[in-house]
């Protein structure tokens, strides 16, 4: 039995499909759903802070901003009870920090994020969580 699920969203196909899982699940446990985007801000931490990076992370933070709007009303549509987190930082550490905090029972994650690329530059986020996560942790395929 589930009563609070996590959901890591960054906009992708595979990100989606796991929300829709975790509205599926909350449906069936009558589960809290918690969705979290987490803005990589790891990836700027030894650069200078300039403009230029500035804009690249509010471009970042409102697209967190957006993709948590678009699960709040999949979410309202679907008669479900969610809480979103915009949470920056080490996206799996995020993740799994998050998860405890909350006394989630399952977190639910795409099987890769939206690309490749970003794969084999940061490593990925889901093998990140799914070794280090003390709670139950799903992968959904696309």
């Amino acid at each position: 039995m589930f009563r609070k699920i996590l959901v890591a969203m960054d906009g992708s196909e595979p990100a989606n499909r796991a929300f829709e899982t975790a509205l599926g699940e909350a449906g069936v446990w009558k589960a809290e759903v918690h969705v979290v985007y987490v803005v990589e801000s790891g990836l700027f931490s030894s650069l200078p802070m300039d403009n230029t990076l500035e804009i690249i992370y509010s471009v970042l933070q409102k697209e967190g901003e957006d993709v948590l709007e678009a699960a709040r009303k999949k979410a309202d549509a679907a008669g479900v009870s969610l809480v979103t987190h915009l949470r920056q930082g080490h996206a799996g550490s995020q993740i799994i920090s998050l998860a405890e905090e909350l006394g989630a029972d399952l977190i639910l994650l795409g099987s890769y994020g939206k690309s490749g690329v970003d794969r084999l530059l940061l490593g990925s986020v889901t093998d990140y969580v799914v070794q280090n996560s003390p709670i139950t942790t799903t992968v959904v395929r696309s």
